[in-house]
């Protein structure tokens, strides 16, 4: 395959985590998606990657950790969108998941914040309380 890579990049700094928890999110199976729009004219998407002890010790932890990565390096190019940023959260199940089954529950994530942020945008102000 001759095409450009995909421009993706990584969030690594915890406010940039921390924004993108505020943003809307989607759990699947064994992994929670967050999804927030910059609003910048950036056109690359960052990702983010996370779990916590509650899945495991470290080794699992970085077992699922690496799953994700995979997933989004092959579903993101496809599904994601310019301008925002994914946080990807490994849930109990993600280590030990079937790899289709983590590849369907990442790529209907994305496809409903899609579907969400769509339908946000397209959504009509809400009337005001007060009228004349």
């Amino acid at each position: 395959m001759a095409d450009a890579p995909f421009p993706m990049q990584r969030l690594k700094a915890r406010p940039e985590f921390l924004a993108a928890a505020k943003a809307p999110s989607c759990a699947k199976g064994a992994v929670v998606i967050q999804m927030r729009p910059r609003g910048d004219l950036d056109p690359s998407v960052r990702v983010g990657f996370t779990a916590t002890r509650k899945i495991g010790g470290s080794v699992v932890r970085n077992r699922a950790k690496r799953r994700l990565r995979e997933a989004a390096r092959l579903l993101l190019p496809e599904f994601a969108r310019p301008g925002v940023d994914y946080v990807l959260i490994a849930r109990a199940g993600t280590p030990t998941r079937a790899w289709p089954r983590l590849l369907d529950d990442v790529k209907s994530a994305l496809i409903s914040l899609a579907a969400d942020c769509e339908k946000r945008a397209s959504a009509p102000a809400a009337p005001s309380s007060l009228s004349a």
